[in-house]
């Protein structure tokens, strides 16, 4: 008899918000979850009781490349069927850049920007050939929306954006399906209670278009509609 090999999914920044619900989407989905965390999470430890045997913590901090680089050593031999990459800070969100604090600049720039693609590269022989890379972005990094506010976390968005298009021209032979993908302003400690999501309402559509873009190659910029947003 014929058994199916659950599915394996790495998502990094997995301890809270999003992407913690990003794990309990694919494990309630049959998916094997490896989370990582940059603290101890007791959200986490609370679903590997419910998913024993299916989810794994790993813990790393994804500002540093050398924790990324002990994580990749860590999971060697491991085949990944995504790999997902959920990073973000805002800070000094209603500042211009004549008046934001340098360091607040700096900390999400190295945070939204640097870290997720690196983290990408350097974990990315995990992922074969035709299988699903996916970082989580913000339509605030569309060059197209001129709106004011979040103009720092925007610009940084935007560095993170060309970073992957960079990103899928060096790799385009491995063909990997590269997303970035845009949850909607959702009510999470950074999006803040006005937003118009709730966590529930976002991320299993999130999960619909991970789905939908299986084994298909190439860079897209998607929303959480699986529709491609203008960049």
């Amino acid at each position: 008899m014929n058994v199916t090999q659950r599915q394996t999914a790495l998502i990094v920044g997995a301890s809270r918000g999003l992407g913690l619900a990003l794990v309990k989407e694919f494990l309630e989905r049959d998916w094997s979850v490896i989370a990582t965390q940059r603290t101890p999470s007791q959200e986490l430890d609370k679903l590997t009781e419910r998913f024993s045997g299916t989810l794994r913590i790993e813990t790393v901090d994804i500002a540093y490349a050398g924790e990324v680089r002990l994580l990749r050593d860590r999971l060697d031999g491991q085949q990944l069927d995504l790999l997902f990459i959920n990073a973000g800070i805002a800070r000094s969100i209603e500042a211009t850049p004549a008046t934001i604090d340098e360091v607040d600049f700096l900390s999400m720039m190295l945070v939204n920007s640097l870290s997720p693609v690196r983290a990408a590269e350097i974990l990315r022989d995990l992922v074969p050939r035709g299988n699903v890379i996916a970082i989580m972005t913000s339509e605030l990094g569309s060059i197209t929306n001129a709106e004011d506010g979040w103009q720092c976390y925007s610009a940084s968005k935007a560095a993170l954006n060309m970073l992957m298009k960079k990103f899928a021209s060096r790799y385009a032979e491995d063909a990997y399906a590269l997303l970035l993908i845009a949850p909607g302003w959702v009510r999470t400690e950074m999006g803040g209670n006005e937003a118009t999501l709730s966590i529930e309402e976002s991320i299993p559509l999130v999960v619909d278009t991970i789905k939908a873009n299986l084994g298909l190659p190439g860079l897209r910029y998607l929303d959480r509609f699986n529709r491609i947003i203008p960049w």
